[in-house]
């Protein structure tokens, strides 16, 4: 399910403290994760679990005596065929497209003892016929990531370090992400450390995201033009739920909206609360933004909740889920409070692949079901519904992108889209994807010059 897959990729909030195994259980082998850097591969020291080719590259010893002293090698290969009717709807004489989209990882996981591990990651990300690229569609052979973690365990807790070049992505991915929808993932100059003592966890980091350019190999960078901080605090609360709350800072020079351009400093409060229950599974979430962008006061906010029942003791596991989401737009131009929500580093995943949709002056209400017909293979279909919060702004697509000739004209009703997906895990290593929508436009995208569009993605992934 591709709920459950966002949850697992990006919530590592507890993971760490819940993967010791009891030390007198038998060694199991390891399997590639969605986060490359979290694999450990020491149970390899042991020669019967080496069952699979290229395991002499998963586990290289470092030392006769110490098992958690090793180097690991490791691919990633995506590939992905997109049909879509137009970015943007097809405003400004957008065209129809299909293309493919490719992207290679290799990385080196160096594990000098239990403590201390240098990763590194290089990626190559291309596109091939597509009409427009953009900064998430192709970044030639580059520095994906790079950093030195520490983790050391004490009687009251485990403290974890990282500096380097990382990823971050917490809870559902709804507002910061790794972005793993788009060719090119977002990753982080940082410098990160958390402290995890019975149910409580505390994090905090400094960092500025990279920028992509496919100039030419090597060329990503990032700078103090662009910086995200945060503190957050993680609780585990009536057994395996989850409560969090964070402040982040958000700083860009020369930021530009509809209704406002310069600094933008946005001091963002977050809080949510996620479980599972009796065949219950729940996720809310709820940010306020507040702030400025050049002589503009920021007055924003967002409401996220997805919900659902599996009816578990039913053939094909059938779960009946409901998303709501809403976000707010700027309601008065020209006055002094810029309304406009800024969803950050979003995930696409969180509401279609075609990207449709942006986390901005919307209102989303999705009702869908998923069925497992067997463990391997996952099928859901849902409709979307959407509006506008306010008919003052634009309508916008992923991530936060305007329609031009949307803001102020046309009524609040966005538009309603299908969406049908279907994900096989072939094994360990592989897995495919099919996704298809249909967005069926509203007024103000259709006095813009808009069209109804379709989308189809077929994808495969391997991780070795």
């Amino acid at each position: 399910m591709r709920w459950i897959a966002l949850a697992g990729a990006s919530v590592f909030l507890f993971a760490h403290a819940v993967r010791a195994q009891d030390a007198n259980a038998a060694p199991v082998r390891p399997v590639p994760l969605f986060n490359r850097w979290q694999e450990n591969w020491a149970p390899l020291a042991d020669p019967a679990l080496r069952t699979e080719p290229g395991d002499s590259l998963k586990y290289i010893a470092l030392s006769a005596s110490n098992p958690a002293s090793y180097l690991s090698l490791g691919v990633n290969l995506r590939e992905r065929v997109e049909l879509n009717d137009a970015a943007g709807f097809g405003v400004n004489g957008g065209r129809g497209d299909s293309y493919l989209i490719q992207r290679l990882q290799v990385h080196a996981d160096l594990h000098f003892n239990e403590h201390w591990q240098l990763f590194t990651q290089l990626e190559d990300a291309r596109d091939a016929n597509k009409r427009t690229t953009t900064p998430v569609d192709k970044n030639p052979l580059d520095l994906r990531l790079a950093f030195l973690a520490y983790t050391h365990t004490f009687d009251t807790g485990t403290f974890k370090a990282r500096v380097g070049r990382q990823e971050f992505a917490f809870d559902l991915q709804r507002f910061v992400s790794l972005r793993d929808g788009p060719n090119v993932r977002q990753a982080f100059d940082a410098a990160w450390a958390d402290w995890e003592t019975g149910r409580w966890r505390f994090i905090g980091f400094i960092s500025q995201p990279v920028q992509y350019a496919d100039g030419h190999p090597f060329d990503d960078s990032s700078n103090r033009h662009l910086r995200f901080s945060m503190l957050r605090v993680e609780r585990m609360v009536f057994g395996n739920q989850e409560l969090s709350a964070y402040y982040s800072l958000f700083a860009r020079d020369n930021a530009r909206y509809i209704d406002g351009s310069g600094r933008e400093l946005r001091h963002v409060f977050d809080t949510r609360y996620a479980g599972a229950a009796r065949g219950f599974d729940w996720d809310l979430e709820a940010m306020a933004q507040r702030g400025s962008v050049g002589a503009k006061d920021i007055r924003a906010w967002a409401i996220g909740t997805r919900a659902g029942y599996t009816f578990t003791s039913v053939g094909w596991r059938p779960r009946i889920g409901l998303q709501v989401d809403a976000a707010s737009g700027d309601k008065h131009r020209g006055d002094n409070t810029l309304g406009t929500f800024n969803p950050l580093f979003p995930n696409g995943y969180y509401v279609t692949l075609a990207g449709y949709t942006g986390y901005t002056n919307f209102i989303h209400v999705k009702p869908s079901i998923t069925v497992k017909p067997s463990s391997r293979l996952t099928l859901m279909g849902a409709l979307g519904l959407q509006w506008r919060q306010t008919t003052a702004d634009a309508v916008y697509t992923q991530p936060n992108v305007a329609v031009p000739g949307t803001a102020g004209k046309g009524g609040r009703w966005t538009g309603i889209y299908g969406q049908l997906r279907a994900d096989y895990a072939v094994n360990a290593n592989l897995a495919a994807a099919v996704e298809m929508v249909h967005f069926d436009i509203g007024d103000a995208i259709r006095r813009a010059g808009g069209h109804s569009s379709d989308y189809l993605g077929v994808e495969l992934k391997y991780m070795w």
